[in-house]
């Protein structure tokens, strides 16, 4: 996926930006990117592949030679950013984070206006310099992130910095956050509100949805309204958010303590479980969940593994999913005390594919482990996200959801995955009894829909649910 980090500020702020933007490295994994401007150096830039070296490390000596009270950086999934512009509307820097659908017509549009595009490896197309390009159209900055807004099917966040200032987008229906930050020296943009924090800045406010702003150090000036209705993630909050982070008013930390509640409120209606030893987290986003799980059922939290950090990579990174469960299979550190003739409840974040969860367990089981059941944090994933790149999976049939749906009812089954999604219809009862079955679950349930939107606080209708629902 990707996430920006960007200051105005009265004084030097290098070291603010270089730490601001590592604090999203939890978003994104083989690109990183600083841009500086300074009145006397001008635009000063460094990307770095971030694949197998963390972004401190690869930015270190960069990050001691830049210059300037303006700055723009980001961390991304693919493509090489930020990127400087020289055009009719000046020189500028620029990076963008969102999904664009409907890439290939608008780059059409664009190359029959006669203009060119730099091809990258694989002949595919940056996507921010096409962003870049559709501003470009028209007059004004503001007017062309206006426009970029808007033709863009999928979503898009933008950072724009000149000279005098940096723009700061929203994606027309807010689908990710965007927060401004404040301190007594200037102002801070940032996807991640921990991350300004961390630097001395407090909260200003959120942009709402399409919302254009230009910053200075001297201020905030609105460029354009909010516009779009607000629709933003919701796995924000279950999976890929950091607890230390708020959107809209709701936390992470706190939603997943409140998720983990209601999915103990289940269990104990259903009269399910209720004989487990220990209540665990699949480190790390299940942990708080496992944690507001314990609390209210009154099983003792335990961890009966641990995850060994300091010198293996985040386990999504690699690109083959071999090689990333080898990885997540290696950093797994049993505690075997807590784990042999143990009856455990573990929660994770949610099941994708699959393939790493049962790893685990049989991990566990393996370790000694008498009965492990299984609660997913949120509902199960049926479709890929169409607005922006938070999982590798471009089929929909590496979905464990999809594929179990076939095996039970092939392909007139995906006319009922609403059904599949409700554990309370024949259907749902099914799908979760041979997703136990194959994946050695002594049980499983789902948090629901309602568990989710619940937890977060927010009016439902704020909030896209679309891998669950397929909704818009």
């Amino acid at each position: 996926m990707g996430g920006f980090f960007g200051i105005a500020s009265k004084r030097q702020c290098n070291y603010d930006l270089y730490y601001g933007v590592d604090y999203h490295s939890h978003l994104g994994t083989r690109r990183g990117g600083m841009v500086m401007y300074d009145r006397e150096l001008g635009f000063q830039r460094q990307i770095h592949n971030i694949e197998n070296s963390p972004f401190r490390t690869k930015f270190e000596k960069d990050v001691d030679e830049m210059r300037g009270n303006l700055g723009i950086a980001c961390i991304s999934d693919f493509e090489p950013q930020p990127l400087l512009i020289r055009s009719h509307l000046g020189n500028f820097a620029i990076c963008t984070v969102g999904r664009i659908n409907n890439q290939e017509s608008l780059v059409e549009l664009i190359l029959n206006k006669n203009h060119h595009f730099l091809e990258l490896s694989g002949g595919n197309i940056n996507p921010t310099e096409l962003v870049a390009s559709i501003i470009n159209e028209k007059n004004t900055i503001a007017e062309g992130i206006e426009y970029a807004q808007k033709m863009v099917n999928g979503s898009m966040s933008i950072l724009v910095m000149t000279s005098e200032c940096i723009y700061a987008a929203r994606d027309f229906y807010g689908r990710l956050p965007v927060l401004i930050g404040q301190n007594d020296d200037g102002y801070s943009v940032s996807m991640e509100s921990f991350a300004y924090q961390k630097a001395g800045f407090e909260d200003f406010r959120d942009l709402g949805p399409g919302e254009i702003v230009r910053i200075t150090p001297e201020g905030v000036e609105q460029m354009k309204a909010p516009e779009g209705k607000l629709r933003i993630c919701a796995f924000l909050w279950t999976y890929y958010g950091y607890p230390n982070s708020h959107y809209e008013g709701s936390t992470v930390e706190t939603m997943r303590y409140k998720s983990g509640e209601i999915m103990a409120d289940y269990d104990k209606v259903e009269g399910i479980a209720q004989d487990i030893d220990f209540v665990a987290g699949v480190p790390d986003s299940g942990t708080p969940n496992a944690i507001g799980y314990a609390n209210r059922s009154g099983k003792p939290f335990a961890r009966p593994f641990i995850k060994y950090t300091p010198t293996w990579a985040r386990s999504f990174m690699p690109t083959s999913q071999k090689q990333r469960n080898l990885v997540a299979n290696k950093k797994q550190i049993p505690i075997k005390v807590l784990i042999e003739n143990k009856k455990l409840l573990f929660i994770d974040d949610s099941i994708v594919r699959g393939t790493q969860l049962r790893e685990t367990v049989d991990f566990l089981y393996n370790n000694g482990a008498k009965e492990v059941h299984i609660r997913s944090a949120c509902p199960p994933i049926m479709y890929g996200c169409k607005y922006h790149n938070f999982s590798r999976s471009r089929n929909e049939m590496e979905l464990i959801g999809r594929r179990i749906v076939m095996d039970l009812e092939g392909e007139k089954g995906m006319n009922y995955l609403d059904q599949y999604s409700d554990h309370s219809t024949d259907r749902g009862k099914a799908f979760v009894e041979a997703i136990e079955k194959q994946m050695g679950f002594s049980s499983l349930r789902f948090q629901s829909l309602w568990g989710v939107t619940s937890s977060i606080g927010l009016d439902p209708e704020c909030l896209c649910t679309y891998c669950w629902t397929g909704k818009e």
